[in-house]
C-alpha cells in the first residue's frame, strides 16, 4: 500500500526542522480542493470565508465570526449559515446555464426550482424565493405541508411550482388553487391513478391545470440514491403509461394541458456520462410527446448536480468528474442536439438542484470537551522485568525491545499473540490484573513504535497501515452526529472536517471524532484523503483553551434528516450576512432546543414534569432526607434544567 499524502507530510515533519505553515494545513485538509472558492486558510492560520467567491478577495475569519456570536450570548454547538453564498450558488447556477444557453443558440429558457425536502427550514426557502425571484428560481414540492409552505414563500409569478410525489384530494385542490391565483404549479404525475382525480377535481373548480408526468428512464446513474431512477424506481409512469395519458387528455380535449415531462435520475450523480446519457433519453421521449399533440413547453431534468465534497473532482460517489459549467452545457448541447435533428421547439429546461444550492451555505461548528488516547497506557515501562512475571510478559518485552525496521511485521505479530494470551491466562485466573495492566501497557507501548517505524517502508501491509485508526485520538465534540450530521452514521456520507483555527500549528495528534451521545455510532472515523478515505484526521493537542473544529458543506438534508438520539435537539443556528465593506451583520439567531422543547416532542409535559418533582421532593422532606429550603434549591435547579440547552455547556 502506497503511502498517502497525510502519511507523507507527517514523516517529512519529523525528519526535517521545516516550520509548519497555514499553507500546509490548507493542503493537509484539501479546503481548495472541496471548498468552491468560498473557504481557505489565512495566513495567521484561520479558516476564512469568502462570501462572494474567491475572485472578490474579501473575506472572513471564522473564529472572529464565533467570537461574535459567543459575545451574543450563543453557545456551541452552532449551525452557521452565510446568506451570501445561497445567494452565489443560485447566481451561479442561473449563469452557468445561461451562458451555455447564449453560446450554444438555445431557444428555450432555464427555471431552476428548489427541492423543499431538501431543506425545509424557512429561513432558507424564504432566502431562496426572495432572492430566486429575479431568475424566476422556483420550488418543488412533494407534500401538502411543502406545497402550502411554497405558495405562502413564492414572490414570483413566473418561477415554477413542480408538485411530486403522491397526491390525494385535497393536495390536488390546493395546487388547484394556486392556479387560479397566477402560479405556474404543475402537478406530475406519479401514479396512473392521479390523472383521473386531477381531471375530476379540475372539472369541478373549473380550473385548467398544468399537468407532467414523471417517466421512469432505462438509464441509471451510481451513486447513493441510484434507486430513485431506473426502470425499477418507486414513482414514474413507463412510456406505454405516457401514452395511456395522451389519449385519455386527448379524449377530454386537453392535451394543451400536458404541459411538462420530468425525471429524477438521483440526487449526487457522480459521473457526467450517466447524467447526458439520461437527457439524451428524456428528450427523445419529449419529442415523441409533442408529435403526439401534446403542448409540453417544459422539461424537467430532476436533480442529479452533485457536491464534490472530498474535492477529488472524480466519480467517486462523494465527489463528481465535471464542473457546474460542464454540466449546464452538456445538458443544453444534448437537449438541442435531438430536438434539432427532430424539428421539435426548444423547451424551457428545469433542473431540481439542492444539494449544490445549499450544501455550501451552512457549517457546523463545535468545540472540543476532552480528549482520551494514549494516557489510557502510558509508555512509562520499567527497563527490565522481574522474573516472576509470567513468560508471556516477558516475551512480550523482548520484542518491544529487539523492535526494528527488518522484524517490523513478526514483532507486530508476536504482540498480538502475546496480548491474546495474557488476556486468556487472565480469564483462567493464572494472570493477576496488575500483571495483566503491566502487559497492556507493554503491547500498546510496542504499537506505537510499529506505527512510527511503518512509515518508513516503501510498501506499508494492510494490518499495519490500520494501526493510525487503532492508535488515534478520541476527541469528543460538543455535538450529536445524529442530529447535525445523520447522512454520516446512516450512508457514510463524507464531509469536509477540520479545525477552523491554529493552522500555523503542526497537527500532532491523529484522531476520530465522538459526538456526547452515550452511543458509539455516534463518532466520525471515516476523513475525505485525495487518495479515497482516510480513518484518522490530524487535530491539535489541546492546550486548555477551546478548540473550534467545523464541518463543511452541510446544508443539504442534515437539518430535515436529524433527530432526537439521547434527547439531544436542534442547535443553535446563526444567519450572517457580510456587506461588502467585511461588516458582519448577524441577521438571525434562532435559540437551539430546550431540555422542555425536546421533552415536549416526545409526549412529556414539562409542567407535569415539574410537579411530579414537587411531590418527590416534598416526600423527601416529609423523610427527613432535606430540608425545606433544600428542597427549594433542588426545584430550582430542576427548573433551570428544563429552560437548559441540550448540549454541554461550560
Amino acid at each position: 500500500m502506497k503511502r498517502g499524502i497525510y502519511e507523507d507530510q507527517r514523516l517529512a515533519r519529523k525528519h526535517t526542522l521545516q516550520r509548519w505553515s497555514a499553507e500546509d494545513s490548507a493542503e493537509l485538509y484539501g479546503i481548495r480542493n472541496w471548498g468552491a472558492g468560498y473557504f481557505d486558510v489565512s495566513a495567521e492560520g484561520d479558516v476564512v470565508v469568502y462570501p462572494f467567491g474567491r475572485s472578490h478577495k474579501l473575506n472572513v475569519s471564522v473564529p472572529d465570526i464565533i467570537r461574535g456570536m459567543k459575545e451574543r450570548g450563543l453557545d456551541m454547538p452552532v449551525l452557521l449559515r452565510i446568506e451570501n453564498i445561497l445567494e452565489s450558488r443560485i447566481s451561479l447556477l442561473h449563469k452557468s446555464f445561461r451562458n451555455a444557453i447564449e453560446s450554444l443558440g438555445y431557444q428555450g429558457g432555464y427555471r431552476g426550482v428548489f427541492p423543499i425536502k431538501v431543506n425545509q427550514q424557512q429561513q432558507v426557502i424564504e432566502k431562496i424565493a426572495t432572492y430566486g425571484s429575479m431568475y424566476h428560481h422556483g420550488l418543488e414540492v412533494g407534500s401538502k405541508a411543502e406545497l402550502i409552505a411554497a405558495i405562502s414563500q413564492a414572490q414570483d409569478k413566473e418561477a415554477c411550482i413542480v408538485c411530486n410525489g403522491y397526491k390525494d384530494e385535497e393536495f390536488i385542490d390546493l395546487g388547484l388553487h394556486a392556479v387560479r391565483m397566477g402560479f405556474k404549479c404543475f402537478f406530475v404525475l406519479e401514479m396512473p391513478r392521479e390523472l383521473e382525480l386531477i381531471l375530476r377535481r379540475s372539472q369541478q373548480m373549473g380550473v385548467r391545470p398544468l399537468i407532467g408526468t414523471r417517466v421512469k428512464l432505462a438509464s441509471k446513474a451510481g451513486g447513493h440514491w441510484s434507486d430513485s431512477g431506473g426502470e425499477l424506481s418507486t414513482f414514474g409512469l413507463t412510456t406505454a403509461q405516457i401514452m395511456d395519458v395522451v389519449d385519455r387528455l386527448q379524449k377530454e380535449d386537453m392535451l394543451d394541458c400536458f404541459r411538462l415531462l420530468h425525471y429524477h435520475l438521483g440526487s449526487q450523480v457522480p459521473n457526467i456520462r450517466d447524467i447526458r446519457s439520461a437527457v439524451m433519453e428524456a428528450t427523445r421521449v419529449y419529442a415523441g410527446l409533442v408529435s403526439e399533440g401534446a403542448a409540453m413547453g417544459y422539461l424537467d431534468l430532476g436533480g442529479g448536480l452533485a457536491v464534490d465534497y472530498d474535492g477529488s473532482h472524480t466519480n467517486f460517489v462523494s465527489s463528481r468528474n465535471y464542473t457546474q459549467d460542464e454540466y449546464c452545457t452538456d445538458i443544453v448541447e444534448a437537449v438541442m442536439s435531438i430536438l434539432d435533428e427532430t424539428g421539435v421547439p426548444h423547451p424551457h429546461i428545469i433542473t431540481e438542484s439542492g444539494r449544490a444550492t445549499v450544501a455550501y451555505y451552512s457549517m457546523l461548528l463545535f468545540n472540543i470537551l476532552d480528549v482520551s488516547g494514549a494516557e489510557a497506557f502510558p509508555d512509562n515501562l520499567p527497563d527490565t522485568l522481574d522474573e516472576s512475571e509470567p513468560e508471556m510478559i516477558r516475551n512480550l518485552f523482548e520484542a518491544f525491545r529487539g523492535l526494528t525496521l527488518r522484524n517490523l511485521q513478526e514483532c507486530y505479530n508476536d504482540a498480538l499473540y502475546y496480548r491474546d494470551e495474557i488476556r486468556r491466562n487472565f480469564l483462567d485466573g493464572r494472570v493477576t490484573l496488575r500483571q495483566r495492566t503491566l502487559g497492556e501497557r507493554i503491547f500498546w507501548a510496542l504499537m506505537r513504535r510499529v506505527a512510527e517505524e511503518k512509515d518508513k517502508l516503501r510498501h506499508v501491509p494492510k494490518e499495519l497501515a490500520e494501526i493510525d485508526r487503532v492508535l488515534a485520538d478520541v476527541y469528543y465534540g460538543n455535538f450529536s452526529v445524529f442530529q447535525s450530521l445523520p447522512d454520516s452514521w446512516a450512508i457514510e456520507q463524507l464531509f469536509p472536517v477540520m479545525p477552523v483555527h491554529r493552522l500555523r500549528e503542526f497537527p500532532d495528534r491523529p484522531a476520530i471524532l465522538s459526538d456526547i451521545t452515550c452511543d458509539s455510532d455516534g463518532r466520525i472515523d471515516r476523513f475525505i484523503d485525495p487518495q479515497g478515505v482516510r480513518n484518522t484526521i490530524d487535530l491539535h493537542s489541546l492546550n486548555g483553551e477551546e478548540y473550534y473544529l467545523g464541518v463543511f458543506l452541510v446544508g443539504a438534508y442534515q437539518e430535515t434528516l436529524g433527530d432526537l438520539h439521547n434527547l439531544l435537539g436542534d442547535t443553535n443556528v446563526v444567519s450572517i450576512r457580510v456587506e461588502e465593506d467585511g461588516s458582519i451583520e448577524y441577521r438571525r439567531e434562532l435559540l437551539g432546543d430546550s431540555v422542555a422543547d425536546v421533552l415536549s416532542s416526545v409526549e412529556y409535559d414539562p409542567r407535569r414534569i415539574m410537579e411530579q418533582l414537587r411531590d418527590t421532593a416534598e416526600q423527601a422532606v416529609r423523610e427527613g432526607r432535606i430540608t425545606p429550603s433544600e428542597r427549594y434549591g433542588i426545584l430550582q435547579a430542576y427548573e433551570n434544567g428544563l429552560r437548559g440547552y441540550t448540549y454541554f455547556e461550560r
